[in-house]
């Protein structure tokens, strides 16, 4: 169901989705934001997790936690913070930093290889996933939190 309107949300909302809206908006929560989560996802989630939503929203970052979400599924929202990695211009991005950062000088391993997108695709991609978001930009996520 879509609600779109924020007039008539009373009207076509559940008691209980309209009394969470109502305290929300006591609490300074933007109407029209929860009416967008519901269109987006459904009444029963926004129950559930609007609020944890917005906490990992204001912590990473709207996108951050949409990307998450978009791969996760809204139930796991309350992972985005410990999942999330970085944004990176890509896997091979992803794979040179966490290689310089983890593994200096002798102590690079044999998994790791010149080829940075190779050494993502056959060393970090089991590990973590890369959400891509427009040109460019893209959000890692640990798979395993």
């Amino acid at each position: 169901m879509t609600v779109t309107l924020t007039a008539n949300y009373k009207e076509t909302l559940k008691a209980e989705t309209v009394e969470l809206i109502d305290n929300l908006i006591e609490d300074n929560y933007e109407l029209s934001d929860m009416i967008t989560f519901i269109d987006e996802h459904n009444e029963d989630d926004f129950c559930t997790y609007y609020t944890e939503y917005v906490e990992q929203g204001e912590r990473c970052g709207y996108n951050v936690v949409d990307a998450f979400v978009g791969e996760n599924g809204i139930a796991d929202v309350e992972h985005c913070e410990e999942a999330y990695v970085g944004c990176y211009a890509d896997g091979a991005t992803f794979a040179e930093e966490f290689t310089s950062e983890n593994f200096h000088g002798g102590d690079i391993i044999e998994f790791v290889v010149i080829d940075w997108d190779l050494t993502w695709e056959r060393s970090l991609s089991h590990e973590y996933i890369l959400v891509e978001k427009g040109f460019r930009n893209c959000y890692v996520f640990r798979r395993y939190y």
